[in-house]
């Protein structure tokens, strides 16, 4: 029953730091989009701390990596086609 008990405690204080920790980064990346700063980065990582405890956040993660792995496939495009002109 103690072992349970701090095993508990454990899951729950883990969870708690990294919500704290993810959503601190995440609203410092959301700030940088106003402020001057690395946001394209920052927010990233706050949905990466966040994803390891919640799933809402690892949907968000995939889908900023297949807009930016769109974006950059559509990119590469228009710069094939640019040099063959």
């Amino acid at each position: 029953m103690f072992k349970r008990a701090i095993h508990l405690t454990y899951v729950m204080g883990r969870r708690i730091v990294i919500a704290v920790v993810g959503m601190s980064v995440l609203l410092l990346g959301i700030v940088m989009l106003v402020t001057p700063g690395p946001a394209i980065v920052v927010i990233p990582v706050g949905l990466t701390i966040l994803a390891l405890e919640f799933v809402w956040a690892r949907r968000w993660l995939k889908k900023i990596r297949e807009m930016v792995s769109r974006r950059s496939a559509e990119n590469h495009g228009h710069r094939a086609e640019s040099h063959r002109q």
